[in-house]
């Protein structure tokens, strides 16, 4: 019996937080527009996430290819380390790994501040004041999440290669023209797209996932915390979802 409450609970979330992206979807493209919020959101979910995706971007591309040597080494294709961990940060790693760092920082961020104007009945004054809340407050959230995410995964990619040939520089000498030369060389259209698609359906989750937690949120402080928490791991799991589905429509359109 509990396992059918907790199947129960989980499909009404999941229809809860459909209408929720519908909503979205059908005041996205009416005006008046929000330009000026829409502009200060892309800057304070893209430029203040920067410095985290890069520091961790940065190890991981260093501790990949230093983990990755002994085992190429090993197999006697070590010149090869440029072109694999290339393929493996692009195509996969990159993306992935950048989405669950932003879904950690902003998912969490927008859950908290929208629980928390919920429960002291901000947006509600705004609604009084004749401010559509869901346009200003969501809208704006939801496509700075959804545009900005890909752009990090660029740079998160391009910093990761970097800490990648500082990692097989550690153990050997490899020329700075000579490794990306070998990145690039050996990644193709179907790397790049499927990564870059996927990105934005990364960013739109963790905007929206984020905001239906915030702007769902109860029972005062302890409803605010639990909304953070659970925008975290809910868009957490909604990334690999997308991530499966997306291997699985490349799979199928003969990209992999």
């Amino acid at each position: 019996m509990p396992q059918a409450i907790s199947i129960k609970l989980f499909l009404s979330e999941a229809g809860d937080l459909a209408q929720f992206a519908g909503r979205f979807f059908r005041q996205c493209f009416r005006p008046p527009y929000e330009v000026a919020e829409f502009i200060r959101q892309c800057f304070v979910i893209g430029y203040r996430s920067l410095g985290l995706v890069s520091l961790t971007t940065f190890i991981m591309g260093l501790v990949l290819t230093m983990q990755l040597r002994p085992s190429m080494v090993a197999y006697g294709v070590a010149s090869q380390i440029p072109a694999i961990v290339g393929i493996a940060i692009v195509r996969e790693i990159g993306p992935v790994i950048t989405a669950l760092i932003f879904a950690g920082k902003i998912g969490s961020s927008i859950g908290a501040e929208l629980g928390s104007m919920k429960v002291t009945e901000q947006i509600d004054a705004m609604e009084v004041s004749g401010t559509n809340p869901f346009r200003y407050l969501v809208v704006t959230r939801i496509l700075a999440a959804t545009l900005m995410l890909p752009v990090l995964v660029m740079l998160g990619d391009a910093i990761a290669l970097y800490g990648a040939y500082l990692g097989v520089n550690i153990r050997g000498i490899t020329s700075f023209n000579l490794f990306w030369s070998q990145v690039f060389d050996n990644l193709s259209f179907s790397d790049v797209l499927p990564a870059f698609i996927k990105s934005y359906f990364f960013g739109f989750a963790v905007g929206t996932v984020g905001c239906y937690k915030g702007y769902s949120s109860r029972k005062g402080t302890e409803g605010v915390g639990r909304s953070a928490n659970s925008a975290v791991v809910v868009s957490s799991v909604v990334i690999f979802i997308i991530d499966l589905l997306t291997v699985q429509i490349a799979d199928a359109m003969g990209l992999n």
